[in-house]
């Protein structure tokens, strides 16, 4: 069984103000890649707060979703985000997927094909790729949890990558989505629904 950890607890420094909280199209960023990770029935869904909690959890109220606290979220490390939401995931759980919370304009079916892949193969690290270039969201076998554990918070997801790199089932893939997340002013007016 698959389940999904999103990443939301980040400051939004590059950003000026808290971006999971912005307009997307008639909801929000969190609440538009939420209902992505959900239309592809994903269960269960660990949403990995900081900063901006309470507002989080007020737009997320009626989602099925389990928000998870990163007590650490001002060290801005998506290490200790990753790694709080792995530990909220049941023990049947044999794989999660890795999601950017600030990845809005995703499509499901980059989603859909992670898990295909993942239940054909049983990789252990499966990445989405666009133009030779690693993108999100990936999924992460159990057999490597004990491995994103042991990370220090200085680490980083790309360093885990590349430090597992023999492990890594690329998916090649046409849709650039992939690689765009919102991390600026400039990124959110270019990528943001009209």
């Amino acid at each position: 069984m698959v389940a999904a950890v999103v990443l939301a607890a980040g400051s939004s420094r590059r950003m000026g103000q808290p971006k999971m909280l912005l307009k997307w199209g008639d909801t929000t960023v969190i609440a538009a890649i939420v209902q992505k990770v959900v239309a592809a029935q994903i269960q269960p869904i660990c949403v990995v707060v900081g900063a901006g909690r309470m507002a989080i959890a007020e737009v997320l109220y009626e989602q099925p979703v389990q928000l998870v606290f990163n007590s650490r979220f001002q060290e801005d490390s998506m290490v200790l985000s990753l790694q709080a939401g792995l530990a909220c995931l049941p023990d049947d759980i044999q794989a999660a997927l890795v999601v950017l919370g600030d990845q809005p304009q995703l499509p499901v079916k980059v989603i859909q094909l992670l898990i295909n892949v993942y239940n054909r193969s049983g990789s252990a690290l499966i990445v989405p790729s666009y133009q030779r270039h690693r993108g999100h969201p990936w999924l992460i076998d159990r057999s490597l949890w004990g491995v994103v554990r042991n990370l220090a918070p200085s680490d980083t997801l790309r360093s885990f990558l590349n430090s597992n790199a023999e492990k890594i089932h690329y998916i090649a893939t046409d849709l650039e989505a992939v690689i765009q997340d919102l991390d600026t002013p400039d990124d959110y007016a270019r990528y943001r629904p009209e």
